[in-house]
């Protein structure tokens, strides 16, 4: 299984991949990179604003995450979850439903696959 990135017209680039991934299957562990609170005024006032998770149990800290995992675009009803493992400084990325192979792997960015509040791009 190989994980790809590829130009999508409106949304700028997306993962996808080469095979078909079945629901459950984990795509992606991510490693991730946790700064501390003081750091994320500086990363709102740069390129990385629109790719940081918030981290840790009261959100304090900030996640640089690794490997795909901050370019999985936002949808509303999306075709993957994300898990967030705070002390591994891990995040996976797995199928809620059957993807097709080369299909835009997609996560819904209020982390509940259902939650529908509008993302701070859609306000």
């Amino acid at each position: 299984m190989e994980l790809y990135i590829q130009e999508i017209e409106s949304k700028g680039r997306g993962v996808f991949c080469d095979e078909t991934i079945l629901e459950g299957q984990v795509i992606e562990i991510c490693p991730v990179l946790v700064l501390p609170p003081k750091d994320r005024t500086l990363i709102d006032k740069s390129a990385l604003y629109d790719y940081y998770f918030l981290w840790g149990n009261d959100h304090e800290e900030t996640g640089i995450v690794l490997g795909f995992g901050s370019l999985y675009n936002h949808d509303y009803a999306p075709n993957a979850i994300y898990e967030t493992y705070y002390e591994d400084k891990i995040m996976k990325v797995i199928a809620i439903k059957k993807i097709p192979a080369n299909t835009e792997i997609t996560i819904n960015y209020n982390h509940d696959p259902n939650d529908q509040t509008k993302v701070w791009f859609d306000k």
